[in-house]
């Protein structure tokens, strides 16, 4: 599995790594394990809270003497990790969730009864310990009115194991009905609470999102890799060209009490925003691959307007005037058997009980 955060290793493999460190080291700091694992110091601090939060025994201290370590008393030791237990902590980290979803809640839970902590270590009565960052903080990575997928994610897995190739019916966002391949797959990959299946079709690189996968089958014949491709290094290559694709650049005005909005909707593609000081409006820039991706805008209705290029501003008129068609055209009712009146069903219940 593979799920990257910017650094050159996935972020469960950082995340054993930086046990390893704390039991080898009395004391750390974030700025020390940043350097160390080549990512940003707020996503080491992200990494200590998902330990800390399932009661890996890990204290943090503010200040110029303060940092991280091991709590006094308490031994985190990897090597009483079972196989498959390192397995699936190698592949999700400390998300049960994730586990759950390919099969390995079991091993999962007991890797976090091997590493979280029995007991609390007693204070002094005079000293005053800080809140653990597992008392304050709490987690949820599932995406906001995100509807319940149901993927069999664990079988997947499981046939991927077999190192074969599958063949696949999947369908197109764009296309009614499936096709079916022949792929030669790398793993799964998990981005923003989505599942991917990364493989290679005829030799080239693809991304299939487990919700559209219908059915499977694996075949009896070895996957056919391209030579020194991995699956993170072809899942990486696969996003930076998704995000990459900014052939089109679209100008438009946005109210400005949208502008937050537009940056949780657009995410990646919103590329510059130009907002002065008690302005009403601020200028952005979204980056589309093709003209057709302004279709998304369209979901902020009137409090934006597309003014290039030009195609672009053409394709919002005519959307706009077809929705407004489909709006003011009279709609088909169907025709509803009418409720009966309250003094209707009296009389009604009246001549049932005198016959």
């Amino acid at each position: 599995m593979f799920n990257s955060e910017g650094g050159t290793m996935s972020r469960p493999q950082r995340v054993i790594g930086i046990l390893a460190a704390l039991q080898t080291r009395q004391h750390t700091t974030a700025d020390a394990l940043a350097a160390e694992f080549g990512v940003s110091t707020r996503t080491i601090l992200r990494d200590i809270r998902s330990l800390v939060q399932a009661e890996i025994p890990i204290l943090t201290e503010r200040g110029r003497y303060g940092g991280i370590s091991l709590l006094p008393g308490d031994q985190v030791d990897l090597s009483k990790l079972t196989a498959s237990e390192v397995d699936v902590f190698r592949a999700v980290g400390l998300d049960l969730g994730r586990a759950r979803q390919l099969g390995a809640e079991a091993a999962a839970r007991g890797a976090l009864g091997k590493l979280a902590t029995r007991r609390r270590t007693p204070r002094p009565r005079h000293e005053v310990m800080p809140l653990s960052l597992a008392e304050v903080v709490t987690v949820d990575n599932r995406r906001w009115f995100g509807a319940q997928e149901t993927v069999d994610v664990a079988g997947v897995a499981r046939d991927l194991r077999q190192t074969r190739r599958l063949r696949i019916h999947y369908r197109r966002s764009d296309a009614p009905q499936p096709q079916t391949l022949v792929v030669d797959p790398y793993g799964l990959l998990l981005r923003a609470d989505r599942w991917y299946l990364i493989a290679d079709v005829d030799a080239a690189p693809r991304m299939f999102a487990l919700t559209r996968l219908e059915r499977w089958a694996v075949l009896d014949e070895p996957r056919r890799l391209r030579a020194g491709a991995t699956l993170e290094g072809v899942a990486q290559t696969l996003g930076k060209a998704l995000e990459g694709r900014n052939e089109v650049t679209v100008t438009a005005l946005l109210d400005a009490d949208r502008v937050d909005l537009a940056r949780r909707v657009l995410g990646g593609r919103l590329r510059s925003i130009d907002q002065t000081a008690r302005s009403r409006r601020a200028t952005i820039t979204i980056g589309y691959d093709q003209i057709d991706g302004v279709r998304q805008l369209l979901q902020f209705a009137d409090h934006i307007e597309v003014i290039a290029p030009t195609a672009a501003r053409e394709l919002m008129q005519r959307l706009a005037r077809e929705i407004a068609l489909a709006h003011t055209r009279p709609r088909r009712r169907e025709r509803i058997a009418p409720i009966p009146s309250m003094r209707t069903r009296t009389s009604h219940e009246n001549r049932i009980r005198t016959t």
